[in-house]
């Protein structure tokens, strides 16, 4: 196969992916399994705005990431019949960037930024005026010949999404007329979402192997539709091409996801905390250089199920391993004078 054929042949691949992954979404809020409080709340702000004839209000997303974020973006652009444009917070370098998003709205289209805390502020500041009063105010040219231009917008929906909520600017957040925390999913929703993944992708499993997918996928869809695809790729090149319990749990093991959804990493963080700390108190710091990652990775990607799951506790002095992470991993639960 030529350098060519290599290239084309990976371009179809990743467009075939891209296909898979779009059709893994939900289009519709009956369609989007869990999260229930925030379908039930914006299923009420969608038809009240669709009665009016108006746009949606402004509407902020944050949680871990994984939870579905960008998918409720789509959902919302769908039931309310309008265009969506999306982007993240760190692709707006400039005003001209956002004032180029801007322009291609149409009168109640939807502008998802992802990832919105990472905006600069000199950006997020033009977008004040554009939330709250739907135009804004630029400055064309240089020097002398420098003049401020007024720039109509029409109206439109900004959904933002972030996994940083305390780093959003009090002036941003506060023009977002809609707030919802995205939460983690439970072992029953996240069976449902395995089971109508596999449907789309084909895949032949039982429900106890969705289950077992489920359990261990740490309470988030993006990890769950990761966990599937790899099990399938077990199932068909060792087992049946069924999607068995035990397919799923002897695949999952080769992944190193044990049985609660913990992964290499956090058995390296639950580990070195209690081998080398006595299980705490550590600070993340501290913590991630003893482990090799990025403080942020450890903070943002790690820390949250772990604490969520009950495997460790915050307190003012560090981090801490429960009974139950010394439990899970196998380890004797100290008493007062082992610490």
């Amino acid at each position: 196969m030529s350098a060519e054929d290599r290239m084309i042949s990976a371009d179809a691949q990743n467009e075939e992916e891209a296909v898979i992954e779009k059709s893994l979404r939900p289009r519709w809020l009956k369609q989007y399994i869990g999260q229930d409080k925030i379908k039930r709340e914006l299923s009420i702000y969608i038809e009240a705005a669709k009665k009016r004839e108006e746009a949606l209000d402004h509407v902020l997303l944050y949680g871990p990431p994984g939870l579905g974020k960008t998918t409720m973006a789509m959902v919302v652009a769908n039931e309310m019949a309008v265009n969506i444009r999306t982007t993240s917070g760190p692709a707006i370098e400039k005003s001209g960037d956002l004032v180029a998003l801007l322009n291609e709205l149409e009168p109640g289209d939807v502008l998802f930024i992802d990832e919105i805390h990472r905006m600069p502020r000199l950006v997020e500041e033009v977008l004040y005026s554009a939330m709250e009063d739907y135009y804004i105010d630029i400055i064309v040219g240089e020097g002398a010949n420098a003049h401020p231009v007024h720039f109509p917008l029409p109206p439109f929906t900004l959904v933002g999404a972030t996994t940083r909520a305390g780093m959003l600017s009090a002036p941003l957040r506060d023009r977002f007329g809609i707030v919802a925390h995205m939460e983690y999913y439970s072992v029953d929703e996240l069976k449902e979402i395995v089971l109508r993944s596999a449907d789309v992708l084909q895949t032949p499993i039982h429900e106890e192997g969705a289950l077992e997918v489920a359990r261990r996928s740490r309470g988030t869809p993006r990890i769950a539709n990761r966990l599937l695809k790899r099990v399938r790729d077990f199932a068909e090149v060792e087992g049946s091409g069924v999607v068995t319990s035990e397919a799923a749990s002897e695949a999952l093991e080769l992944l190193r996801v044990d049985a609660e959804g913990l992964d290499s990493l956090d058995h390296r963080m639950l580990l070195t905390m209690i081998e080398m700390y006595n299980g705490g108190p550590v600070g993340l710091s501290t913590l991630a250089a003893n482990i090799g990652e990025e403080t942020e990775t450890i903070a943002y990607m790690v820390e949250p199920y772990l604490l969520q799951a009950g495997f460790i506790q915050r307190t003012p002095r560090g981090r801490v391993v429960t009974h139950y992470g010394y439990e899970h991993l196998g380890f004797p639960i100290p008493t007062d004078g082992d610490k």
